[in-house]
């Protein structure tokens, strides 16, 4: 079948319109059938509202570091009251929940992918019951991936009542809070009496400098990392320490650590683009140039290169170095680069959470995005990527197509569609975008409008790719336009020979005309042979071997492909027909009747009623 072929190569061509630039379905969250209760804190302001630092101001140790006196003391820990026989009474909020309701909600809104609800209702459950480590742990997990960092400072657990994960993620948020909040000295004195330890101490290593540099321990800031550090933490802290060289004014010692780092056979590309952001800093834009020019030349081409060798060559502003808040927030980006590499999309989320804390910034908010997306945080990470305003036009452009997708997967197409339109008005030029927004325009039978940018100037060139090809002959093969819709089809298979989408979607088209049944089914049985598991290129074939007359090849395939896809109507009806052919039509009339409770369109539901009332020879005309 070829029904589901569209939302296949949506998602494959989606990728290429989420834009490498300078980052890496639901609109908003339905709510418990309560509104969530107050947290009983003070509220926390979200990222996006905070005073971003200014990037061109001079990193001065008072900005960062406030005098002793002028510091407090971390959040202590809740104390930890014995539990009691009975409860007498039930604990309640101001509004009257009761603890058990708190607790319950938060983990049914979690586990629709909520976070942010989820977490309040936790949350409040565990400052009701502080006593029971159990709701404080999920509560403090919870809070952490929220963003309510304030709150997850509080409820962190103590080493003796908790798992390291939790116990060292405690360690790190009240430090970075700390640090948020002014109180660098603060900040260091903790981390140094209690450094962060596995499985965070990667995260603690990194930013573990810029805090010590912001308290005025320039010896503690300088230091080299340490020789059991794995290879790419290293590294990253290399750089950290050259741009605290630089910080100081150490710039022999800076640029040294730089051409060491750029030196490595496989991961000095990494360090080309800070190299040169610190060479034009030093008013050396022609060796900037050279090193720019060098790293696109290897293959290293991204859009953040791209555009720093556009503005070296334009003689625009350097980036100015960074301040230790954004220093620190940059190696908490790199150590979530590192878990998501590791698979760890949690971890990556947290630790991009704090970054956000320190310094706010759209590109953190995308990968952030991405990685609540990952750790099946769906609602939260729309609510995140939403965020992104329309500064970068590439940056909201990427927000909106993930977007789109996250709602495309929850079947909500309108709304997709809608997210897809505003990255294509952000983004006219983007071919990628335009791909996605005309797959989602024939996903939702909008075939003039999808034709429309398929066979305009941006995407109708010499080099367009397998996948305008095909989506421009999905097209025309939905408006009944045959010829024009094989000829794109046939185009698109030129261009990838065994993709198993084409192959099968051009395959069922012949075999389903009747006009090259022998052929289409040998392709069809090679996209079979690519994807085993795909149930609707299961009933591809199982279709070509019905019209081939090959009736109980056919029960065979077809009642494999119902087992992988038993909500499809057009599978069911496909196993009726074979069945009726075999001489099981009682089993045929119950998968026909079964088609008309399957949401059927009108057209399969018309075919299944006439096969129920007159069989399939007196119905034929009628078959799919």
């Amino acid at each position: 079948m070829i029904s589901a072929s569209l939302r296949v190569l949506l998602t494959s061509v989606a990728a290429s319109a989420v834009l490498s630039g300078s980052v890496l379905a639901q609109t908003q969250p339905q709510t418990p059938a309560q509104t969530p209760p107050p947290v009983p804190t003070a509220p926390t302001p979200h990222p996006a509202d905070t005073v971003q630092p200014d990037p061109a101001a001079s990193p001065e140790i008072d900005e960062e570091a406030p005098d002793e006196d002028t510091a407090t003391a971390a959040p202590a820990a809740p104390t930890t009251p014995p539990i009691p026989a009975v409860w007498s009474p039930v604990p309640r909020d101001e509004n009257g929940h009761s603890a058990y309701g708190l607790y319950l909600s938060g983990r049914v809104a979690m586990a629709r992918g909520e976070g942010t609800v989820g977490a309040e209702y936790l949350a409040a459950a565990s400052e009701l019951v502080p006593e029971q480590p159990s709701v404080r742990d999920r509560a403090f997990a919870a809070v952490l991936l929220a963003g309510g960092l304030d709150v997850a400072a509080r409820l962190a657990p103590p080493a003796e009542e908790a798992s390291p994960t939790l116990v060292q993620a405690g360690v790190l948020v009240r430090a970075v809070q700390e640090f948020a909040h002014g109180r660098a000295r603060t900040a260091h004195d903790a981390l140094t009496a209690t450094p962060v330890r596995t499985p965070h101490a990667r995260a603690g290593l990194m930013i573990a400098p810029w805090v010590a540099a912001a308290a005025g321990d320039w010896t503690g800031a300088l230091a080299q990392p340490p020789a059991n550090a794995d290879p790419i933490t290293a590294m990253f802290a290399r750089q950290n320490r050259a741009l605290l060289l630089e910080n100081r004014g150490q710039l022999d010692q800076a640029e040294a650590e730089f051409k060491t780092l750029v030196g490595y056979a496989q991961a000095g590309a990494l360090f080309r683009l800070p190299y040169g952001q610190f060479l034009e800093r030093r008013g050396r834009r022609d060796e900037a140039l050279a090193l720019y020019d060098a790293a696109i030349a290897s293959g290293q081409a991204d859009e953040l290169l791209r555009r720093a060798r556009m503005r070296a060559a334009d003689g625009g502003r350097p980036v100015p170095a960074p301040t230790f808040r954004q220093g620190a927030a940059s190696a908490l980006i790199n150590a979530a680069a590192q878990a998501a590499a590791e698979r760890a999309p949690e971890f990556s989320a947290f630790y991009l959470r704090l970054a956000m804390a320190l310094s706010p910034s759209d590109e953190t908010r995308f990968r952030l995005g991405q990685a609540l997306s990952r750790s099946r945080m769906t609602a939260a990470s729309r609510e995140v990527l939403s965020r992104i305003g329309g500064a970068d036009a590439s940056l909201y452009a990427a927000a909106q197509v993930q977007i789109g997708l996250s709602l495309d997967e929850d079947d909500q197409q309108d709304a997709a569609l809608e997210a897809f339109r505003r990255a294509h008005v952000a983004r006219p030029d983007d071919a990628g975008v335009a791909r996605v927004l005309a797959g989602q325009m024939n996903q939702q039978e909008r075939y003039e409008e999808a034709l429309a940018l398929l066979n305009g100037p941006l995407l109708n060139t010499e080099d367009q790719g397998f996948d305008v090809h095909f989506l421009r002959g999905a097209a025309y093969e939905s408006l009944g336009r045959m010829a024009e819709a094989e000829a794109e089809l046939w185009a698109a298979l030129q261009k990838e020979p065994e993709n198993a989408t084409v192959l099968n979607y051009l395959g069922y088209l012949w075999v389903d005309q009747g006009t090259r049944v022998e052929q289409g089914a040998e392709m069809i049985a090679r996209a079979f042979a690519a994807e085993p598991d795909n149930g609707n290129i299961q009933d591809s074939l199982g279709w070509a071997q019905y019209r081939q007359g090959q009736y109980d090849d056919a029960v065979l395939t077809l009642e494999a492909a119902v087992q992988k896809l038993p909500a499809n109507p057009e599978i069911n009806d496909h196993l009726g027909d074979a069945y009726w052919q075999v001489g099981r039509q009682r089993e045929a009339r119950f998968q026909w009747e079964r088609v008309l409770t399957l949401d059927p369109d009108d057209d399969q539901a018309a075919r299944a009623r006439r096969k129920l009332e007159q069989g399939l020879e007196a119905a034929a005309g009628a078959q799919p």
